[in-house]
């Protein structure tokens, strides 16, 4: 994919490795798309997996927060992390009406890989991709879950048209998977590492580091009909910096200001979703839990960090994704990268 950093746009901060959520030690992420069909039938789908501490007989515990910035959309498993601050599994990200099979999936996945998963809680988000996809057909299946799971690596992520991001739309825009990532010196060591599935916003609204691209192209957007729905956004936010779960839950928040920074209002009709974990877990001795956590006058930096990632992978799934033509034969155009750049050269946005 062309990296918007590469291509000089100065976004703010310094990125990991990898530029990716899986900067966080221990962090894997696994995608299975789904791509086939046409007309009335169109398969344009997946399903992807975020695996908070990796594969393994252990199950991963690490503590969590969420925040839900406007509710019209799914989110399971969230009240168990409310009430005990703990995430207890993988994420997985999919379709609306896949929640389902994908849920009762990680529960199956959990048992054969020795967990004790006869209780689970599964967290499964979604977004809707009805506009590209034959939605009601429900395409997504246990199988693909599983192999989700499983290819689940650190390293570069894909991004873009892929995974559960696959059929999803930003603006008028193709939209779907993006991810980025900073690393900090202060207060301490850490890593913040950010994943979006991104599928919401009005083109109007569209800003990219200030310059408002949604006003400067208004042609090509899809014609969606009236009964259409609004689109939404999963953003996982991970980091190593010892936190507890309110303050998590302080920093899920703050996704939703570099969710802002995009043009995004959180429409009625949007499900903005943000869900926080930190993979410094507390150590237990003698029975009892033993937490580090930063001073809270201290965060200022990851939120910062945060707000500027969550930016990036906004824009870097828009840049990874290309154009797509679904269902009844509708035709989602990608970001047009050359006018876009000229519009940052234009605005003063743009390195070199």
């Amino acid at each position: 994919m062309p990296n918007p950093r590469d291509l000089g746009l100065p976004f703010r901060g310094q990125p990991g490795r990898f530029n990716a959520i899986t900067d966080v030690p221990g962090v894997q992420v696994g995608h299975v798309t789904l791509i086939s069909g046409e007309g009335p039938t169109a398969v344009r789908t997946g399903v992807s997996a975020i695996l908070p501490g990796g594969p393994g007989p252990q199950r991963p515990q690490v503590p969590a927060a969420w925040f839900s910035l406007n509710g019209n959309g799914e989110m399971t498993g969230t009240t168990w992390i409310d009430e005990s601050g703990w995430l207890t599994g993988p994420i997985m990200l999919t379709n609306t009406n896949s929640v389902g099979v994908v849920r009762d999936a990680v529960v199956a996945w959990g048992q054969r890989e020795g967990w004790d998963a006869l209780w689970s809680l599964p967290v499964v988000a979604e977004t809707y991709d009805g506009f590209l996809n034959d939605i009601g057909g429900f395409h997504v299946t246990a199988e693909h879950a599983f192999t989700a799971l499983d290819t689940a690596t650190g390293g570069p992520v894909l991004q873009g048209n892929v995974g559960g991001g696959t059929g999803m739309i930003v603006s008028g825009f193709k939209g779907g998977i993006g991810t980025a990532s900073r690393v900090l010196d202060v207060p301490v060591p850490c890593t913040i590492g950010v994943l979006v599935q991104a599928n919401f916003g009005a083109r109007e609204d569209l800003m990219i580091l200030g310059v408002p691209i949604g006003l400067e192209v208004p042609e090509k957007l899809p014609q969606r009909g009236p009964a259409e729905r609004d689109g939404s956004i999963i953003i996982l936010v991970a980091t190593d910096a010892p936190l507890l779960p309110h303050q998590l839950k302080r920093l899920a928040r703050r996704a939703g200001l570099g969710l802002a920074r995009t043009g995004s209002v959180a429409h009625n009709g949007s499900g903005d979703l943000f869900l926080a974990f930190s993979t410094a877990v507390p150590r237990i001795e003698a029975g009892v839990e033993h937490w580090s956590a930063l001073p809270q006058a201290t965060l200022d930096p990851l939120f910062r960090a945060t707000v500027e990632a969550t930016e990036e992978a906004i824009v870097n799934a828009l840049f990874a994704a290309e154009t797509m033509t679904g269902l009844h034969g509708r035709t989602v155009h990608a970001l047009p990268q050359d006018r876009t750049l000229d519009l940052m050269r234009r605005y003063g946005r743009l390195r070199g």
